[in-house]
């Protein structure tokens, strides 16, 4: 997610919630999250909330919560509990998918909002 913003990749394995524990808010959510924090945050890591933040947050928020199964606070295994087996096809495309709405709906708030990183058509 962060590559595809042009955003450093550390090693955010820990976000794959899914894919260790299934415990948990989702990691994917929680990722774009993370990337707007990177992208519109005080880069003082004790410094305040940037008014900027709080808005993009609550636009992706907003902006994922149609799609999500359940709040976007349930864990994945109640989340994706009856899309079978945890390695399962079915469940793993959910996931696949809801990563695509995550990248969406933070391309739209930099859209949005008139960041830098949103590329307009020409």
């Amino acid at each position: 997610m962060a590559e595809t913003f042009g955003c450093p990749t550390p090693a955010y394995q820990a976000l794959r919630r899914g894919g260790i524990t299934g415990e948990g808010s989702c990691g994917a959510i929680q990722a774009g999250i993370l990337l707007l924090g990177e992208l519109f945050g005080d880069p003082d890591p004790t410094g305040p909330v940037s008014p900027q933040l709080r808005d993009a947050v609550a636009r992706y928020r907003a902006d994922l919560a149609p799609v999500v199964r359940g709040s976007l606070e349930t864990s994945c295994n109640a989340r994706t509990a009856d899309l079978g087996p945890f390695p399962g096809a079915e469940r793993q495309a959910y996931c696949t998918e809801l990563a695509g709405h995550v990248a969406h709906a933070v391309a739209g708030v930099l859209w949005d909002l008139d960041h830098p990183r949103a590329r307009r058509p020409k």
